[in-house]
This record gives C-alpha cells, sequence and structure tokens, in this order.
C-alpha cells in the first residue's frame, strides 16, 4: 500500500512534522494552540481518533477538522458547520512572471495589530493574534494603513501553504492579491519546496486568480466544524 500523501490530511502532517514544535497531542490528536489556528488533526478518524479529539479538545468543545474527507462523528458529538474546498498547488510557476507588480514589504511582529485588523474586515479565513507566526508575511500599505496581504500557513514536507489572501475595499480592483499571492510563491519555490493554497469551494473569483498565477486544483477537501460530547 502507499504512503498517503501530506496534504491528503494536512493539518496532521504539519503538525508531526514541520510544525511538531507548536502541536498540543493527545495520543494520534493534535491542534494549533487556539490563538495560532483553529484547526485540529487526527491520524485517523476512528474510534479511537474521536476519543483522542474529544480528550484534547475537552467537552462541550468545537473542533474544527480539514482533511480529505471526515466520516460521520460517533455517537455523542454534534456537527455545527460542513464545507468543502479546493485544495490548489502551483504546477506552473512560470505564469507568476505575469502577476502585477507593487511595492511589497515582509510583515513581522510589529504588523501584528494591522494584520489582525485588516483579517478581520476582510475575513480571508481563520486568523488570530498570533496566526503570523506560521510562516512569511508580506503586504502592500496606502500610507501608513496596511491594505492587503499574504503568507504561510500548513507547512507539510515538500508543501507550504499560501492563506490570509485579503485586500482592503478601498483598495480592491488593483491586482494586490495575485500580487502577493506571487510573491509569497516565489519565496515558497527558493526553498525548494511547492506552493499550495485553499480555496471555498464556491469562492469562483479567488479560484480563477489563481489558475491565472498556475495554479491547479488537486483535490477537494472537507472542513467541519463539531461540537465534542458534553
Amino acid at each position: 500500500m502507499s504512503e498517503p500523501h501530506p496534504l491528503d490530511n494536512a493539518v496532521h502532517a504539519a503538525l508531526t512534522t514541520h510544525q511538531c514544535d507548536i502541536a498540543e497531542t493527545v495520543g494520534t490528536a493534535t491542534r494549533y494552540p487556539p490563538d495560532v489556528n483553529l484547526f485540529y488533526g487526527v491520524e485517523r478518524c476512528d474510534e479511537q481518533g474521536w476519543r483522542d479529539l474529544a480528550e484534547l479538545a475537552g467537552p462541550g468543545a468545537v473542533v474544527v477538522l480539514f482533511r480529505d474527507e471526515v466520516p460521520p462523528p460517533p455517537d455523542g458529538w454534534s456537527v455545527l458547520m460542513t464545507g468543502a474546498g479546493h485544495q490548489m498547488a502551483l504546477t506552473e510557476p512560470a505564469e507568476l512572471d505575469d502577476a502585477p507588480a507593487h511595492d511589497i514589504r515582509p510583515l513581522g511582529d510589529e504588523h501584528a495589530d494591522a494584520m489582525l485588523t485588516l483579517a478581520t474586515d476582510t475575513k480571508p479565513g481563520p486568523f488570530f493574534a498570533r496566526t503570523h507566526e506560521l510562516g512569511r508575511y508580506a503586504g502592500v500599505f496606502d500610507g501608513d494603513t496596511l491594505v492587503a496581504m499574504a503568507g504561510e500557513r500548513i507547512h507539510v514536507p515538500g508543501y507550504r501553504e499560501i492563506s490570509a489572501v485579503c485586500t482592503a475595499a478601498s483598495a480592491r480592483g488593483r491586482g494586490l492579491a495575485a500580487a502577493l499571492t506571487a510573491h509569497v510563491a516565489r519565496g515558497i519555490l527558493a526553498d525548494g519546496e511547492q506552493p499550495m493554497l485553499h480555496v471555498a469551494g464556491d469562492n469562483d473569483n479567488a479560484r480563477r486568480v489563481y489558475e491565472r498565477l498556475g495554479f491547479v486544483t488537486r483535490r477537494m477537501v472537507e472542513f467541519q466544524a463539531l461540537r465534542t460530547p458534553p
């Protein structure tokens, strides 16, 4: 039997390899610190896996899984939300050269409040006070105001995820999302790894932007928020 691809269970793969230093773990279940990322991972969604997730989260807590597929949970669990997304990987990096050029600057701890404010306003996906610590972030400013950004989140062997791609309403239509995605992707390629990202199944506009940059859908993945037994 062939080894599972790390992107099929990306959260668990990340938290047991490149990001294991920040993982919180019980048995086969693992998660990011809550102020970094909301995702949980588990090796297998079998009887033991569900028990480990429940112990890690605690009673009546919310567990967010994100993997190739999420089977129905055991009795006592409740499903709060389900969704699907495109998992896309960059296959034609030459297309990055067509991205528009902008004054892109690196972002660090001194920009943490500005990044959180922008993400809160634009809602690119889960973003918390320490999410930016997961990788390298870059942004575009209008004066002193951060108006667009993108960065790295999940890191598995051979792949890094581009995430938190967002643009303030006042700065849309300038190609900032494409430029920042290309900028982050170039950094990942320079490290000898492959850029990948995730797009909500119904976000056709974003998916088309990424396709123009050379990303193609590798597979569909499932997102599911569940509540542990009380």
